[in-house]
């Protein structure tokens, strides 16, 4: 059996947070002159959230990307109070209140699970932004490999994009396991894939899992031949 080992993780949620963008969302307005509550805010941002979700999938390249992000500027648009919606630069404010900023224990574990020769993989349905997300938060630079759902054509808790992962890590489902924090998408997805899958359950309402990367190096030659 090879002896070549692998750590897959979500992004969202396990290495990165997205803080309530609502407060940034009202202070992005604010400066663009115009003046609106944190509950018209979440409103609307959740709208295009839910938006987001449905269509990420789409962002294939740059020229898809800009569109997606236009699309999701009008459904934000046409769930704002009337006051905001004509407010000029929407787009940029929306943009700017998406916060992404990773967990406190995640750069200090990716860089110790390197020092262990342990091959970091992230695998998240995301669009083809992720990559700039992890730039700007520096934990391009600690892992080895970046799956996306929406380069992949696949996303978790797909068989493929999971296959695709363990191709960028060099090594067979058996000698890996995947990290999430979704029970329906990341750990029935893994474990479909035959892979090991680890839950990670920052609230600590799962008494069985993970709240933290903290102990992850830990389970890795226990898990893995």
């Amino acid at each position: 059996m090879s002896a070549k080992r692998a750590v897959l993780l979500d992004a969202l949620g396990t290495l990165v947070e997205l803080p309530p963008p609502w407060p940034a969302l009202v202070e992005e307005l604010r400066a663009r002159g115009v003046t609106i509550t944190e509950d018209e805010a979440r409103a609307g941002l959740l709208e295009e959230m839910a938006y987001y979700r449905a269509h990420h999938d789409e962002a294939t390249a740059a020229a898809e990307l800009d569109d997606l992000r236009d699309r999701c500027t009008e459904v934000l648009r046409a769930a704002l109070p009337e006051r905001a919606r004509r407010v000029a630069g929407l787009r940029a404010a929306l943009l700017a209140s998406l916060r992404f900023r990773p967990y406190p224990e995640v750069p200090g574990v990716l860089a110790q699970l390197g020092a262990m020769g342990v091959a970091r993989v992230v695998v998240s349905n995301w669009d083809i932004s992720l990559r700039e997300v992890l730039a700007r938060t520096g934990l391009d630079a600690l892992v080895d490999g970046i799956v996306i759902s929406a380069e992949v054509g696949a996303s978790k808790p797909q068989r493929a994009i999971f296959e695709r992962a363990l191709e960028v890590a060099g090594v067979p489902a058996n000698a890996a396991l995947h990290v999430g924090d979704t029970a329906d998408v990341d750990l029935a997805g893994a474990r479909a894939a035959g892979l090991h899958a680890v839950h990670l359950d920052r609230s600590g309402a799962d008494p069985d899992a993970l709240i933290s990367l903290t102990g992850l190096p830990g389970l890795v030659p226990s898990t893995l031949p």
